[in-house]
């Protein structure tokens, strides 16, 4: 197992660096000339030479990736010229409300999607199993924006059950409870089209399994159909179920970005919109780097539950 795990961890770091090169790539492509953006008005022929030869933007880009690829590997990300702080501590700061609210979706769209797939193939072909497929299919089909938009509408604007944006309230709260409040609407937003994946996919997992020999053996020993359901038949589908849930870890920190403009819950993906309109290069390499960083971790967390659970494939 432990060199299993070196072998795994070793394949991550090109991974890491093709990240850095595509991060780096997409944003000097951007349109714009960020030495214009930083001055506005103050603009001048002289003024943006002078930016430019500051940051750095005046050299070669093959140049400037190689100074900025070893400043990051220092952890030096940089300066926001936006923000005047450091890059580091404002996608570090951020981040922890990104990791907020993307595992209470990950566990949520994970619990409900294990859960339903269990139950849709259990009940193959009755109601609950037509149910269930129903309302995978129209989950999935649903941006998750005009989801998160039609929630507000209900559940904060017509019926003011649940609180519409933020964190926290504005004016006292600041607890648990008020978290737990402001979580609701945009971790479940987050979480119907995860958990929809999930569910299917669990629902094929556990239907296959169920027609495997052990299964029927269990049956004949007469165990109880719970047992054999939970205890032996979901411990075998699960398996190839992990893969995907760390899959779905990714599309929900991807999904970030625009569901955390639409609550505007302070998190990485509502600075990214923020420091993109504003061309604050330096911060949106940094925000990008480390999302797209943490999506590869949470794959290999992934691959690595699943060969503790079965250790057949290390061979």
């Amino acid at each position: 197992m432990p060199a299993y795990a070196a072998k795994r961890l070793l394949s991550v770091f090109p991974v890491l660096f093709g990240l850095s090169v595509i991060v780096f790539l997409v944003m000097s492509m951007i349109p714009g000339d960020p030495a214009t953006a930083i001055l506005g008005a103050y603009a001048t022929p002289e003024n943006v030479e002078r930016i430019n030869r500051d940051l750095g933007l005046d050299k070669p880009l093959v140049q400037q990736y190689v100074i900025w690829i070893g400043n990051v590997l220092q952890g030096d990300f940089g300066r926001s010229f936006a923000l005047n702080r450091p890059v580091l501590d404002e996608v570090l700061e951020r981040f922890q409300a990104t990791l907020v609210l993307a595992g209470v979706s990950l566990v949520l769209c994970a619990v409900i999607g294990l859960l339903a797939g269990v139950v849709s193939a259990v009940r193959q072909f009755g109601w609950a199993d037509k149910v269930i497929t129903f309302v995978v299919l129209a989950g999935i089909s649903m941006p998750s924006f005009w989801l998160g938009l039609i929630l507000i509408l209900l559940f904060a604007v017509k019926w003011r059950l649940l609180p519409a944006s933020g964190m926290y309230a504005i004016y006292g709260g600041g607890d648990f409870k008020d978290l737990l409040l402001h979580l609701i609407l945009p971790a479940t937003t987050l979480a119907v089209v995860a958990a929809g994946v999930i569910a299917r996919l669990t629902r094929a997992a556990m239907l296959e399994v169920l027609r495997q020999d052990f299964v029927r053996t269990a049956r004949a020993k007469g165990l109880p159909e719970r047992q054999v359901i939970y205890r032996h038949a979901f411990r075998a589908a699960v398996v190839s179920v992990i893969p995907v849930i760390g899959i779905q870890a990714g599309f929900v920190l991807g999904g970030a970005v625009y569901i955390e403009t639409v609550f505007q819950w302070p998190g990485i993906g509502a600075m990214l919109v923020n420091a993109i309109s504003t061309r604050d290069i330096l911060l949106v390499q940094g925000g990008v780097l480390v999302v797209a960083a943490s999506y590869v971790l949470f794959n290999l967390a992934a691959d690595m539950l699943q060969t503790m659970l079965d250790p057949r494939i290390r061979s």
